[in-house]
């Protein structure tokens, strides 16, 4: 019964019903601050993390043991199976909690459905959410759902932390050690595949990486003195960088040779053969990137829009070396991708 289930799922080829394709369909960072210029923010003593941050969440003291994570996300199809993009969508939203060094404990579903979808194509969206949090020792209470010609799917996720042990994407300091958790490359991948241009073994381990949470590097992480936290989603890793950077007031030195990046990935952006994202990215981060000699396709790598992507800590460099290590073999890819400087004016982030 379950094959059968799951062969009438992928009778739907979901990313054709879609004209973007997971954090690709993010509003660019630029478009986003502009969008959020003039609004009203209430202050409270208790909001400890607020949309004005360009964080990955908010956070509200409850008590002075309990802080509450809130975040919401949901996209377009980035895989034609319904379950594996359900999975995604599930495990991207649960992200952002991690991120900030939470729990995440329940969350809601969040989707729009076209009216003529087989009812199995939705169900195994669900289900794949429903897997996902359940993975994540999340409880998926109820939701929302409406009809729209595209489908789309995420959470509404609400977590756990202390409120003393918050990580945001501002606390980053000079000297502080630059780690990645997973490899970039996502959005090209999964713009070719849409095409027909990506080669199946780099599909299986590009949903292979999506589909991994960030719990383990989050459990990794808190162990450590690590000042400042993000994961790397629709801006890329240089647009969630430069928001660490300008957060923080700091500069970020990248040696781009110690990047994991997607060797497919990286062939194809030599093709020129990129997702809209990764334009929109390079808009809004380039005029303080400083590229030195990187050639241009290793910076679009660099640039390009990642779906579930990995956390990117900055670390006390004293506790570099010892988290590398913890992270070895319980994350895609523990990277040590740079260093955190006094900022001078000037770009924000040096590519060497």
């Amino acid at each position: 019964m379950e094959r059968e289930e799951n062969g009438m799922e992928n009778e739907v080829k979901l990313t054709k019903l879609a004209k973007c394709a997971g954090c690709g369909a993010k509003v660019g960072a630029g478009t986003l601050a502009r969008l959020l210029e003039g609004l009203q923010v209430r202050s409270d003593p208790n909001l400890l993390v607020g949309f004005d941050r360009s964080d990955d969440a908010s956070v509200y003291k409850i008590s002075d043991e309990l802080a509450l994570v809130q975040t919401v996300d949901f996209f377009p199809p980035i895989a034609d199976d319904p379950f594996l993009f359900g999975q995604i969508a599930a495990a991207n939203a649960l992200s952002d909690v991690y991120a900030m060094g939470g729990e995440p404990k329940l969350a809601l579903n969040l989707m729009c459905v076209p009216q003529d979808m087989p009812r199995e194509a939705v169900h195994g969206i669900l289900r794949g959410g429903y897997e996902k949090a359940y993975e994540a020792g999340c409880i998926i209470t109820g939701g929302h759902s409406i009809f729209d010609q595209e489908p789309k799917y995420g959470l509404a996720v609400t977590g756990f932390v202390h409120p003393d042990r918050v990580l945001t994407n501002a606390g980053a300091r000079p000297g502080d050690v630059l780690v990645l958790t997973k490899p970039l490359g996502v959005g090209i991948l999964t713009t070719a595949h849409k095409a027909g241009m990506a080669s199946q073994a780099s599909m299986d381990r590009v949903f292979g990486l999506m589909t991994t949470l960030n719990r383990a590097a989050r459990d990794v992480m808190v162990r450590f003195r690590v000042h400042a936290c993000t994961d790397v989603t629709g801006f890329g890793l240089l647009g969630h960088l430069l928001e660490m950077a300008q957060g923080s007031g700091v500069e970020m030195r990248l040696e781009t040779g110690a990047i994991d990046l997607l060797e497919e990935a990286l062939e194809l952006a030599r093709m020129g053969l990129l997702p809209e994202g990764m334009y929109r990215n390079r808009t809004f981060a380039e005029p303080s990137v400083d590229p030195g000699d990187t050639p241009l396709w290793v910076q679009d790598v660099l640039y390009d829009p990642q779906t579930a992507g990995g956390l990117l800590m900055a670390v006390d460099p004293a506790d570099a070396e010892a988290l590398l290590q913890a992270l070895e073999g319980r994350v895609p890819s523990a990277q040590r991708i740079g260093t955190a400087g006094h900022w001078r004016g000037g770009a924000r982030i040096l590519l060497r």
